[in-house]
């Protein structure tokens, strides 16, 4: 079992958020709180460190008093791009990693992962709805050692987290809640769980 003291937690806030109109998701509230505060409040007790990937508003989110990386790439390369920018500021061997929009993930996600991933070098969320299994893959444990291997991935062109995953062992967790991992993609689905 990997201890806590291990692992760096990093929320990913780096994206367009194109479906939601462009605006910046992580700062969106949910219950009077931005989403990423959520996330950061979730992700505090399961990890020994913290750190925010964000590429606008910088300044907003470093008011959470964590340490924010933006990615290196500034075309908003993706997810893969944020677990680069992570991987690259982590001084623990594992990072994992959580998006800013789905701010109810199990609080026993960094356990479960961590008991799960063995010798390889991810572990996977994996969700079933209606006996259909689906990765959720930013929720994602990392040994910080492919760190060269990605950073290989996205100079040649890559961006799939899938096409990434299939070159490195990996471990997919299971988890039975899919709702825990519902993200808010739109204002609407934002709407949603806030009356959930």
């Amino acid at each position: 079992m990997i201890g806590r003291e291990r692992i760096t937690g990093l929320v990913l806030a780096g994206g367009r958020g194109s479906r939601m109109g462009g605006v910046d998701k992580g700062l969106q509230t949910l219950d009077g709180l931005p989403l990423v505060q959520h996330a950061l409040e979730r992700l505090t007790p399961q990890v020994a460190r913290l750190m925010i990937n964000a590429n606008r508003n910088l300044d907003a989110y470093g008011r959470f008093g964590i340490p924010v990386w933006p990615d290196a790439d500034a075309s908003f390369a993706g997810p893969l791009a944020g677990f680069l920018a992570g991987l690259q500021r982590c001084e623990t061997e594992w990072l994992v990693t959580v998006p800013c929009d789905s701010p109810r993930f199990p609080l026993d996600l960094v356990a479960r992962l961590a008991s799960a991933v063995g010798d390889a070098s991810l572990a996977v969320t994996v969700t079933a709805s209606n006996s259909h299994r689906q990765r959720q893959p930013v929720f994602c444990l990392l040994r910080r050692a492919v760190q060269g291997d990605l950073a290989d991935f996205l100079a040649q062109g890559g961006r799939k987290v899938e096409d990434w995953f299939g070159r490195n062992a990996c471990v997919d967790v299971p988890f039975d809640d899919a709702d825990a991992f519902f993200n808010a993609n739109t204002i609407e689905e934002l709407r949603q769980l806030g009356q959930a």
